[in-house]
């Protein structure tokens, strides 16, 4: 029965970010060695997503709704890793988890939705264990540059990490060309937004173990903007999704590892011009207050190009204003050339040791789809080298030890060492 599975089916095939997936399969099989499916509600839709992405190709079409829960059973059922990018997650994703454990079957999923990713961490974590199989969300743009560029910075220090400084920018040079994101991307916000009391109550039974206390403390700067040394510009501390992934990589390296946790904080850094800058304030200001009430994000998904400065409209941004996008991720690192016995051991001098890394691209959308086929096809390949026995995992505790972040730097995603220096 496994041999007669797909090693691949992309669910969600017609939306926005699966057309890229379906897009990035098709030219990727052409030089690899595996077999997909594409799967969704309507079968003319994916007849056309596939004349257009891969017309030479016989590629089976499998009809799956997540309102039909036999539907979703039949055809994770087909597939050795299901790619998920039928969102938004909070809405369309448990059902699939669901049905992938009671198959064995592998998933991975471009989700950035934070509650709903640690909700299956909390629901489902151990009977992934149970059923033998790896569930991994967040393998899009949402977090791999993030998440393996600290486990890339991580892997080549050759020493003690003790902090990382993650700042996220756009170069100067970049004109951007508006609306740049997908309007799904939004409604995953507003998700994640309308759910943060349950959010912290999840925390608190996911991280209930403390981790050891590590000392020189990462000074965060906290909420006030500052100059990054990177940049040139003003950066203000950033809590999207990466933040969590990062923290829960790290939490599983020590459990699992028993490797010392990096102190991480990230920072937000973007160029704009003065009256920018005072209209996007007034905007986060509205934003902020809109986004406690379910008619505030209800007004904001109505109107998104209003509330966002244009950054999101109902209209689909153009392969040209997506292409245009850089995005830098600069690490600086700092630590010690010698590894003391137990993480929770304090070192008696200050850090002596600083990196600098960086992860580069270009077009977020290419990104996430050649990082999630890539996440599932080293799941195919190499899941001898991931952590035993399955669970509910981030990418960076999945994927160390794979070939994941090579295979990533041969298609669009760099990973360099920029500077390292012992003091």
């Amino acid at each position: 029965m496994e041999n007669n599975k797909l090693d691949v089916i992309i669910f969600g095939a017609t939306g926005f970010s699966g057309k890229y997936v379906v897009k990035e399969a098709a030219h990727y099989v052409k030089e690899n060695n595996f077999t997909f499916g594409v799967a969704g509600r309507r079968k003319e839709a994916l007849e056309s997503v596939l004349k257009e992405y891969a017309p030479d190709l016989s590629i089976p079409i499998i009809i799956a709704d997540v309102k039909d829960e036999q539907s979703i059973k039949k055809m994770v059922e087909k597939a050795k890793v299901l790619i998920n990018c039928c969102g938004p997650f909070a809405f369309c994703g448990e059902p699939v988890i669901k049905a992938c454990i009671d198959t064995k079957t592998h998933y991975v999923d471009i989700s950035g939705e934070t509650m709903f990713i640690e909700e299956m961490q909390l629901k489902y974590n151990e009977a992934a264990k149970k059923a033998g199989v790896y569930i991994i969300s967040a393998c899009g743009f949402d977090s791999i540059p993030s998440d393996l560029g600290i486990i890339f910075t991580q892997q080549k220090f050759d020493g003690e990490v003790n902090s990382i400084e993650e700042y996220f920018s756009i170069p100067d040079h970049v004109k951007i060309s508006k609306p740049i994101l997908n309007f799904t991307t939004l409604e995953s916000l507003m998700a994640v937004l309308g759910n943060i009391d349950k959010l912290r109550e999840n925390r608190r039974k996911l991280f209930s173990k403390k981790l050891p206390e590590l000392k020189p403390k990462l000074n965060t700067k906290r909420w006030l903007p500052h100059k990054s040394p990177f940049t040139n510009n003003y950066s203000v501390l950033f809590t999207g999704p990466d933040y969590s992934i990062v923290h829960r990589t790290q939490r599983f390296l020590y459990q699992e590892y028993n490797q010392r946790p990096a102190q991480i904080a990230i920072y937000l850094s973007i160029k704009t011009k003065f009256l920018t800058k005072i209209i996007g304030a007034i905007l986060l200001l509205i934003n902020l207050v809109l986004i406690k009430f379910s008619f505030g994000r209800s007004l904001i998904l109505k109107h998104p190009k209003l509330f966002t400065n244009g950054l999101v409209s109902h209209k689909e941004p153009s392969e040209e204003s997506i292409n245009k996008i850089e995005i830098c991720i600069t690490f600086l690192t700092r630590g010690w050339t010698e590894k003391l016995s137990e993480p929770s051991d304090v070192h008696s001098d200050p850090p002596n040791k600083e990196m600098i890394t960086k992860v580069t691209c270009t077009n977020v959308y290419y990104i996430t789809a050649i990082s999630v086929l890539l996440s599932a096809l080293t799941i195919c390949k190499e899941s001898d080298k991931m952590p035993q026995g399955g669970g509910v995992l981030t990418a960076g505790a999945a994927f160390s030890k794979t070939s994941l972040i090579n295979k990533l730097n041969n298609h669009g995603l760099k990973f360099e060492v920029v500077s390292s220096i012992e003091k």
